[in-house]
Order: C-alpha cells, then sequence, then structure tokens
C-alpha cells in the first residue's frame, strides 16, 4: 500500500496542501450502539396487564451495532419473572423470532407453545425495554369501580405502613450487627457482569448466564500463564442441558489467585465490575468468584487463543495493515480508559493501568488488541489525597517504568501524571510492534525494549539506562522510509519523552491513527485515479 507523503499534525487537524482542514471532517461518525436495560432473570410483581416498569438498575451498552432491546416475561404457577436483554433480531430468542424490534415502546405479544405463560417484546430506541406495555382493553369507569377503590385504599394505606415499619427494623438488625473489618466479603453470590465482548472468544454464552448463589461449572484444562500474583488457565465452561453435546463447553481463561492475594483480586474485579470501563479493547471480563474449598478466589473472562502480544511477535512477523490494528487500537483503550467521558457522553473516572507490557495484551483474531491484568490499575477519583496516592507505591514492570516512576518522583499533585506514565509505557509496546513489521524493510528476532538488559532487569539497572544514560530503544534509519512508519515513530518519539508534560496523550496518539488510515484512503484512491487515467489515454491513442 502507497502512502501519500502528508505531514499530520496533533491534535485537531490535518496539513493537506496549504489548507488546514479539521480532522472532524475526514473520519466518519461511529454509531453508537444501542443503550438498553440489562438484568438476568428476576422475580417481578408485574400481573401481566396494562404499564409495567421492570425492575432492572443496569444500563448496558449493546455488544453489537444491530442489537435491540428485549424484555421478556414469564408466568409459572404464582412465580413471575423478568428478564431484560439485549439480542440481535436476526437471530431467534428462546426459539422466538423478533418482528417487532422496530417499534419505540416494549408492547408484549404472548407466545404459546411455551412451558409457562410467555410474553415478549423488542424495541429499538434508548432504554425502551424499561416500561413494558400490555395489550388490554381499556379500563370504563364506574360507579362500582368507584366503590371498590375507595374500599381498598384503606387496606393499602395499613400495608404500606407493616412493610415500611419491617423494612426499618431489617436495617435497624443490620446496623447492630457490622461485618467485621478486615474479613474477606464473600463474592460467591455475585451476580455475573458482561462487559464488552468484540471478537473471537468463545463467551457469547456468557449473557445467558445466572450466577446468583452457585460456583459455575468449571473444569480448568492447562496452564497459559503465570504472573506475580496470579496463574491463568485455560478452562471449559459448562452451559447445561440447552447447549448441544457437541458444544457442551465453552472455553474461558480462569485468573486464580490464592487466598493471600486478595487485595489484588479485589483491585482488578473491582475495576472491572466497573461499567464504564466496557470497551471492545478491553478484556471481556464474566465473574469473579471465592472459592473456599480452595482457598482461592477467582477471575473469570473471555478466552483468546492467539495468545499475548511479546508471544505473538516473537512467533510472527506482520503486515503493514496489522501493525496499524493493533497500534491503533492500543492507542483506543489507552485513550478509553483515561477519558473523563464514555463513547455515548456519560462522565466516568478515568482508569491508570499503571503495567502497561505487551505481555499484558492478548491479541484478538481480528488482529487488534485487547488490555488485560488490571491488578495494579488506579481509579484518578478526585478526591482521591495525595496520602491515599502515594500509597499506591512505585509499582508497574521495571522495563516499561515511565523515569518519574523509576526516580519515585510522579508529581501526586496532579493526576494526569499518572496516565502520563501509562503513555511512555505505550510507546514502548508500539516501538515493540514496529520491530516486527515486515514494512520496515529487514526485520530482526524479537527483542523486547531495552533488550541488552537482562530479561528481568531491575529498577537500578534500568534507572542506569533511562535516567542516568537517557536512553531509549533504537529507531535504525531504515524504519523512516516507509511513510506511515515514520509517522508512528514521531508520536513514539513524543510519547517516551523524559519530561512528562512534553509527552502526547493517548487521544492524540489514536487521532494520529485515524489520520494515516485516512491518507491510506486517500492514497488509494489517488492510485485508481492515476491508473484510470492511463487507460483514457491509452485508449485516445489508439
Amino acid at each position: 500500500m502507497k502512502l501519500l507523503r502528508f505531514p499530520v499534525f496533533c491534535c485537531g487537524a490535518i496539513l493537506l496542501g496549504a489548507s488546514l482542514l479539521p480532522v472532524e471532517t475526514l473520519g466518519s461518525i461511529l454509531k453508537i450502539k444501542q443503550l438498553c436495560k440489562f438484568c438476568d432473570v428476576r422475580a417481578s410483581s408485574c400481573p401481566g396487564k396494562g404499564v409495567c416498569q421492570v425492575d432492572c438498575e443496569k444500563t448496558a451498552i449493546c455488544e453489537h451495532d444491530n442489537e435491540v432491546c428485549v424484555t421478556i416475561w414469564r408466568k409459572d404457577d404464582d412465580n413471575t419473572t423478568v428478564e431484560t436483554v439485549c439480542h440481535n433480531p436476526v437471530n431467534p430468542l428462546y426459539g422466538v423470532i423478533l418482528d417487532d424490534y422496530n417499534n419505540t415502546k416494549c408492547v408484549m405479544k404472548e407466545k404459546k407453545d411455551m412451558d409457562t405463560k410467555f410474553f415478549i417484546c423488542s424495541c429499538n430506541d434508548e432504554e425502551c425495554n424499561e416500561n413494558i406495555i400490555f395489550n388490554s382493553k381499556p379500563l370504563v369507569q364506574s360507579p362500582l369501580g368507584s366503590a371498590l377503590l375507595v374500599s381498598l385504599v384503606p387496606p393499602l394505606i395499613i400495608a404500606i405502613v407493616v412493610i415500611t415499619s419491617f423494612y426499618s427494623y431489617r436495617v435497624y438488625r443490620q446496623q447492630q450487627n457490622p461485618r467485621k473489618k478486615g474479613q474477606p466479603r464473600d463474592f460467591s453470590d455475585q451476580r455475573a457482569i458482561i462487559a464488552e465482548e468484540g471478537s473471537d472468544s468463545s463467551s457469547q454464552l456468557a449473557n445467558n448466564l445466572n450466577h446468583n448463589t452457585e460456583l459455575l461449572p468449571i473444569e480448568l484444562d492447562v496452564l497459559v500463564g503465570k504472573g506475580r500474583f496470579a496463574e491463568v488457565y485455560k478452562a471449559k465452561l459448562r452451559q447445561g442441558s440447552s447447549v448441544s453435546e457437541e458444544h457442551h463447553f465453552e472455553t474461558v481463561a480462569v485468573k486464580i489467585f490464592q487466598y493471600e492475594e486478595y487485595a489484588s483480586w479485589k483491585n482488578e474485579k473491582d475495576i472491572f465490575s466497573d461499567a464504564d470501563l466496557k470497551h471492545e479493547n478491553v478484556l471481556h471480563f464474566l465473574t469473579a468468584e471465592e472459592r473456599k474449598g480452595q482457598r482461592q478466589y477467582w477471575l473469570i473472562t473471555a478466552y483468546h487463543p492467539l495468545g499475548n502480544l511479546q508471544e505473538y511477535l516473537t512467533n510472527h512477523v506482520i503486515s503493514w495493515h496489522d501493525m496499524w490494528l493493533l497500534g491503533s487500537s492500543l492507542a483506543s483503550v489507552v485513550a478509553h480508559l483515561h477519558s473523563e467521558r464514555t463513547s455515548c457522553g456519560r462522565w466516568k473516572v478515568p482508569v491508570a493501568h499503571r503495567d502497561i507490557k505487551s505481555s499484558n495484551i492478548l491479541v484478538k483474531q481480528d488482529m487488534t488488541c485487547c488490555l488485560c491484568d488490571f491488578g495494579l490499575a488506579l481509579r484518578l477519583d478526585n478526591t482521591l489525597s495525595v496520602d491515599e496516592l502515594a500509597n499506591s507505591g512505585q509499582v508497574g514492570t521495571a522495563r516499561y517504568m515511565a523515569p518519574e516512576v523509576l526516580e519515585s518522583r510522579i508529581n501526586l499533585e496532579n493526576i494526569e501524571s499518572f496516565k502520563q506514565a501509562d503513555v511512555y509505557s505505550m510507546a514502548l509496546v508500539l516501538w515493540e510492534i514496529i520491530s516486527r513489521c515486515s514494512a520496515i524493510g529487514e526485520v530482526q528476532e524479537y527483542k523486547p525494549p531495552f533488550g541488552n538488559l537482562r530479561e528481568h532487569p531491575c529498577v537500578e539497572s534500568m534507572k542506569d539506562s533511562v535516567l542516568r544514560d537517557r536512553g531509549r530503544p533504537e529507531i535504525p534509519n531504515s524504519w523512516t522510509s516507509h511513510t506511515g512508519i515514520q509517522m508512528v515513530c514521531g508520536s513514539i518519539e513524543e510519547c517516551w519523552d523524559h519530561d512528562p508534560e512534553a509527552r502526547l496523550t493517548a487521544q492524540c496518539v489514536a487521532e494520529r491513527f485515524d489520520d494515516i488510515e485516512y491518507l491510506d484512503k486517500l492514497s488509494d484512491c489517488s492510485d485508481s485515479e492515476e491508473k484510470l487515467l492511463e487507460e483514457i489515454i491509452v485508449v485516445d491513442e489508439k
């Protein structure tokens, strides 16, 4: 692919020829995914007539663009339940084809031939499955109805008073028996928390998990990774009799912490449980469990068979296009963590990963990055005091630590400092990706950043290389012969600047990758026009 040699400026504009064009005019507007109520099957007081509001406090961004909001109402004897989900109307749901999803309101339709009384509705508007409408004849006001209403009001008031008194008594009893401080909480009854899963993992059935009190039926397979705090296993998740025999298992990843690593497990679980972390390039989190019998804590996530980025680069030389996919997705997910807004504009707490490295990034089947291992992540809440930030300590992997982290001189007065340290680490990973790209010419065997040091260099060794010698991984002149690589290398050098304030933001790097994609498309158009012009000239000469 040929690139036009146009200079790119960040953030916000591109210079083409003599005119300055805003970046916003160059990209297409991303379609925002549907926002729906999303809760597992739960008991409901909805009588199945009139208009009901589902008792669901969770709102989720649907996984795919074409998914719509769905609510299912069931009644079996005296038990009434409601379930709210996102679903692609092309595929049947409980054997039912959704044919009313273009509505803005969720109007219930009864489906016969079910084991229970079964109503379902679908709609295509923001949180439209919160209020469900049952088709029923309008009530006609009558004197008898008025009399009944008057006679029922006093008992209703008494019932409300009794319920309120009972609730107050329960709250009082709980306050009298608080949980002891320092005692690990039992998370075995936590509901499955479903995050974005935009790739190859076989966890597509995870949205149907109703994980309340029982541990998931998981069979550990093989050890696929081991870190300072935990081990990661490939595992099989039994889905039940509804799954055909040949697909009786689906593959997941299980990260196992020993009992003494409770703090690391809890921190990563809490980060994953934040709905605003949801992103197509963040590892899909299923649930967290306390396995008391084994004295272990588990995190259950999607499984990506291509492994981590370091392993992949060691065994593969990648194309320019794959390099762009990996680099742009990495910048995009780091920008998402650092942002104070979600993709749909809601305010969120920024997160610093604090251990970005190639072994903490998985490779998805579509050749994009999937960021994982949030055990050291820090929520950058403005309410945190300097002392609380200082207690977070010097964390991370020495090879990827920013100069100010190595020196333990990070500016605790400014939470942006933690983002700047992440950007430095991200630059080293981008350098690793480029070093194995065929577009640079002769590709050497994989080496990590500062490959001249031993396999696991200590902080003092890194201080000598990064602080004393001001060393950075080499960018040979041969790499810059490719225009796209030259642009990325320019961003890398700005990201690993010794001065944290001089570094680019992750959002700026993501925008530069978008600019490169635009120039690629522009170059393809120019090539097509040149070929067409040559063909016209040849025809005219004949």
